[in-house]
């Protein structure tokens, strides 16, 4: 069978259009091939994401977005995507925009909810949206408590200055460069004072030399001091002191015993009496012969003998 050229134009033509449908499909990320499934999520903001963005599993792109419109008056936002191949996941998953790169690309990212018990999610179902900040929220931040910091710190900085000024009027500058100058003045006589004590010690370098060597000398005599004094037999002295303790101990026991002369001298009250007494009658003794020799001493040519010896009244006379 010949076909006319009509023919032939016409199905080029269909054969054409159904081309360019699938490139385009294919370009937007929809495989007209595939079973592609639809799911819908709702946003109060969707953040810069535009229809044909990426929708990914795990950073794996699965599909694009189709179409994004508001729900009603209240201002949300639907999102129709697609999801190609055959992934399941649960339909208490979420489905989060986040920035792909810091200059703002936006994607949809399908987060899979493994632990939960719900059933599969099939074509149609909505679900859970989410808002994830994405590397630029996070410089953001990052950078938002840095800049407060640094807006502090211009403040402080600002203060400081206005201080300092203020302070720094001109007896103030008067003021400080008088202690500059007088700090001048105590550190150049701190340098005469050391040149000074050098030259004092170089002249006097040779005294100190024998000075020090005669400190040494000091030393080795007292070191060698020390030594005889430790070589002296100090523990036999020691034992010769205790032996002559304890016999002076022995005699006062003895003493106080009424052992020996002392002894009952110290303890025979009746000893001593008579003690005390002949050493009386003997001072009396003594007194009348010193008062009277003549009934002692005598000498008569006529043979007269002595009266009897009587007491003085006063024995002093």
């Amino acid at each position: 069978m010949k076909l006319s050229k009509e023919v032939k134009v016409g199905i080029l033509t269909v054969v054409a259009i159904a081309l360019f449908i699938f490139g385009y499909s294919y370009l937007k990320g929809s495989n007209l091939l595939e079973d592609n499934r639809v799911y819908y999520a709702v946003y109060d903001n969707v953040e810069g994401l535009t229809k044909s963005a990426p929708v990914t599993i795990n950073g794996l792109r699965v599909g694009n977005i189709d179409d994004i419109k508001f729900l009603d008056d209240s201002g949300r936002l639907i999102v129709k995507f697609h999801v190609n191949g055959d992934f399941s996941f649960s339909s208490e998953s979420t489905a989060s925009v986040y920035s792909t790169s810091l200059i703002g690309g936006k994607a949809l990212a399908i987060v899979p909810n493994f632990e939960s018990t719900a059933v599969a999610a099939k074509s149609g179902d909505t679900l859970q949206s989410k808002l994830d900040k994405g590397l630029q929220g996070e410089v953001m931040d990052q950078f938002i408590p840095l800049k407060d910091k640094i807006e502090h710190m211009v403040v402080s900085a600002d203060s400081v200055l206005v201080a300092v000024n203020k302070t720094l009027n001109p007896d103030a500058r008067a003021a400080i460069t008088s202690s500059l100058e007088e700090l001048n003045k105590t550190l150049v006589e701190f340098k005469a004072l050391s040149r000074n004590a050098n030259t004092l010690l170089a002249d006097n370098k040779e005294s100190l030399g024998r000075t020090i060597k005669n400190l040494d000398v000091t030393t080795e005599n007292f070191a060698k001091i020390s030594d005889t004094l430790a070589q002296v037999e100090i523990a036999g002295t020691v034992k010769q002191l205790e032996e002559t303790i304890g016999k002076f101990n022995n005699v006062l026991d003895k003493v106080s015993n009424g052992e020996g002369s002392l002894g009952k001298l110290m303890t025979d009250d009746k000893l001593y009496t008579n003690l005390e007494r002949a050493t009386e009658q003997a001072a009396d003794l003594l007194q009348d012969m010193k008062l009277n020799p003549k009934r002692y001493v005598h000498f008569s040519v006529f043979g007269k003998r002595p009266g009897p010896y009587e007491e003085p009244e006063d024995p002093t006379k």
